[in-house]
């Protein structure tokens, strides 16, 4: 398959090339063909959501936390913002990934395109205005946890995540075990191997349950096939104001089968 066949026309190469989806060179080999399929797959759900998003509001916001090398964010802006008059704000912890990104943004004039070095509590009081939309790609453990509540306490209409290593509950549910264990239930995550699958997939239930009972619309899905990459579940919420009224009820159930008592301050708001 030629490059012009697989690179979309609005796309630039030589933005590919600094983001390492291509070579040096301009071409692609299988590593770069994973990293490019991966993309265009996760803009394919990203694109109508900021085309609806722009017929609302031309002036729309959005953000990418957690962005580390603001990967995704380049790409959407170079697929779309670019052409419309939105704008684009990553927030990152690191100094450096911020610093490296500023001077690529810069590098394509991609004016609309800003960066911050900031933690949870910081970029909450440095966005002071709307948000439309929130992302997050990969943003690892808690760090998508923090996205996510960015996004709910911006009352952002969309927020979609792609979660990564997810520790913290089969930590919890490893350090409860021997009170879980008379519980048959417990047999979920009695080996180790289990314990980090189901944790995975619990965290990522409870922040389904999460944004349902705050008045979200939540679709999960697979972002790409598993050949290419084991984390990869696409969670997209839209917000509705309609709250699922047993959202926080079940979410209460799940902590108490699942001994996570510590997680309520987290997931029931």
């Amino acid at each position: 398959m030629t490059l012009i066949e697989e690179i979309k026309p609005q796309q630039s190469i030589e933005l590919l090339k600094h983001l390492h989806i291509l070579t040096r060179d301009g071409k692609i080999n299988q590593d770069s063909r994973r990293k490019l399929k991966q993309v265009y797959h996760l803009y394919q759900f990203i694109e109508p959501i900021l085309k609806e998003i722009n017929l609302i509001n031309s002036n729309y916001f959005v953000v990418d936390h957690g962005a580390g090398k603001s990967y995704l964010g380049f790409i959407l802006y170079d697929l779309f913002i670019k052409l419309t008059q939105g704008k684009i704000l990553s927030i990152e912890r690191n100094k450096e990934l911020v610093f490296s990104s500023e001077q690529l943004a810069k590098k394509f004039n991609f004016e609309r395109m800003q960066f911050v070095a900031a933690d949870t509590n910081q970029a909450n009081a440095f966005v002071k205005e709307n948000v439309d939309i929130v992302t997050a790609l990969h943003a690892c453990d808690t760090a998508t946890d923090d996205a996510l509540h960015f996004g709910l306490k911006k009352e952002a209409a969309w927020i979609i995540l792609i979660p990564c290593c997810q520790a913290e509950v089969a930590k919890l549910l490893k350090t409860h075990k021997a009170q879980s264990l008379q519980n048959p239930l417990a047999e979920l995550w009695r080996h180790a191997i289990h314990t980090r699958e189901l944790g995975s997939h619990l965290t990522n239930v409870l922040r389904c349950l999460l944004l349902e009972s705050q008045g979200y619309q939540v679709t999960v899905t697979e972002l790409v096939g598993w050949e290419h990459s084991m984390k990869n579940e696409l969670i997209i919420a839209k917000k509705t104001q309609q709250i699922k009224g047993n959202a926080k009820a079940r979410i209460e159930k799940i902590l108490g089968e699942f001994n996570l008592p510590e997680l309520k301050s987290k997931f029931i708001i």
